[in-house]
């Protein structure tokens, strides 16, 4: 039958054989390496809620939200009402190839799900645009943007008026 697979090479029937060294799931922690592949587990990946999932929210960050510029991503803030802040990536055409593209949107995302201050973030809505640049970049190159980034939010309130009952206008005596 033309197409169809035949037998395992070698093995029981059913029994997947495996092309992978020992060490070929272990992570990898370098600063400027991405992540090892590994098998998806549960608990892995950033979950649903923290995502950006409709276009609605991307159109919203991008029409009313503040920006940030780094060298390879720009960051798109808007406050959102749900108590814990979300994040969308987007890329176009001039990054790259599709395979380019994908690759750079799953380090954004591991990038963001690793990083420690994302528990101290206030609740917005964050889109992480690439830049052109990107396409061309290391895993290390972006991580230190991207944290950059995301380290000058902090977990500052926005347009939290100043303490001691001034809005920072000067008073005319």
């Amino acid at each position: 039958m033309r197409g169809h697979p035949g037998p395992p090479a070698s093995g029981t029937p059913g029994q997947a054989m495996v092309a992978a060294s020992p060490g070929a799931f272990a992570a990898a922690d370098n600063e400027g390496q991405p992540p090892a592949r590994r098998p998806p587990s549960a608990g892995e990946g950033l979950p649903r809620h923290d995502r950006l999932l409709l276009r609605a929210d991307y159109l919203r960050c991008y029409r009313t939200g503040r920006r940030r510029q780094g060298a390879l991503v720009a960051l798109y803030l808007i406050p959102n009402a749900l108590g814990h802040p979300r994040i969308g990536v987007t890329t176009s055409r001039k990054v790259g190839k599709s395979v380019v593209r994908h690759r750079l949107k799953r380090w954004i995302k591991e990038i963001y799900r690793r990083w420690s201050g994302r528990a101290g973030l206030t609740p917005l809505d964050v889109v992480a645009h690439l830049k052109p640049e990107a396409g061309s970049a290391g895993f290390g190159e972006v991580r230190r943007d991207l944290v950059a980034l995301l380290e000058g939010l902090g977990g500052r309130r926005e347009r939290e008026p100043r303490k001691g009952g001034t809005d920072g206008r000067r008073r005319e005596a």
